[in-house]
């Protein structure tokens, strides 16, 4: 049950921002030799200031007539537990402790709520560890790709929620995102990591695609692998020791929160449902007046 229905605008804000992020994270691999960002050093600042105004405009679409009173309350709780539970892994050989919470969190709520679970989990830990930088806009639009696609994972018929089946594919997909999010953060900062050094590993502005390609890859794999490889093992291993229990307990919070259905926001003030809700009985009506005498 979805938690935030994605509706017409949303999903076209979500459009936009997936095309801004396309560019944020692989402009070093489309721009020409000649581009002044090609070389320069303002590229980060300039997406670090852009996309907290994307991701600020995309919540809003999500959030306006989708986002309830009980939503909010589940997306805190998640939200806080993912900022507490963060300290007690994160930098630590690659052991990541929040993203198992992430996908779980997905896969049950729907797309919309984990797009949105992902920038709220990350902000909220950065702020608890003090990680507050030009890199957290790209932590947190990446962690919310990876909760938005846990949501769009397939639901076969047939396959027992919470069963080995479904844990096998959340914990293939915990694995494939850990390396991807590792490889896009790499991606936003590789450009300007070896300065102006000329080596296999580093970054040539304007140079071909697939040149880079292989150039960013050895670039992760000797900087960032373990750490990556870290996330990936850590996040499956969570998802599959912790994945029946949560799942399970989620699915039980989203069928007594009834998404679906409407907040009561309260009785009508001087109305008779006011009265028969509050408790107290209705006044009865009016005793019929006689007829007229003929």
């Amino acid at each position: 049950m979805n938690a935030l229905r994605v509706r017409p605008r949303a999903a076209v804000a979500l459009a936009v921002a997936a095309a801004i992020s396309v560019v944020a994270f692989g402009w070093p691999l489309l721009v020409s030799a000649d581009a002044g960002i090609a070389r320069g050093a303002e590229a980060p600042w300039v997406f670090a200031l852009l996309l907290p105004l994307v991701l600020a405009v995309v919540l809003a679409e999500l959030s306006e007539g989708g986002l309830d009173a009980k939503a909010v309350a589940v997306l805190g709780v998640l939200s806080a537990l993912g900022a507490a539970i963060r300290p007690l892994g994160a930098g630590t050989a690659g052991i990541e402790t929040v993203f198992f919470l992430l996908v779980l969190g997905g896969r049950v709520f729907g797309p919309g709520f984990g797009f949105v679970l992902g920038n709220t989990m990350l902000f909220a830990s950065a702020l608890l560890t003090g990680g507050v930088g030009p890199w957290l806009p790209y932590q947190m639009l990446g962690a919310a790709w990876v909760g938005l696609g846990a949501g769009l994972l397939p639901k076969p018929r047939g396959v027992k929620p919470g069963g080995g089946a479904e844990l096998a594919l959340l914990a293939a997909y915990s694995a494939v995102a850990s390396l991807v999010y590792g490889l896009l953060l790499n991606l936003s900062f590789w450009p300007f990591a070896l300065g102006a050094a000329s080596t296999s590993l580093s970054y040539q502005p304007g140079g071909p695609l697939a040149d880079n390609l292989v150039r960013l890859v050895l670039f992760s794999l000797a900087t960032s692998l373990g750490w990556d490889v870290g996330r990936a093992i850590t996040t499956t291993v969570l998802v599959l020791a912790t994945g029946p229990v949560l799942l399970r307990t989620l699915r039980r919070a989203a069928r007594r929160a009834s998404f679906a259905d409407p907040v009561f926001a309260g009785p009508a003030v001087g109305s008779a449902a006011s009265g028969r809700v509050s408790g107290a009985a209705a006044p009865p009506p009016p005793p019929p007046r006689p007829a007229p005498p003929a």
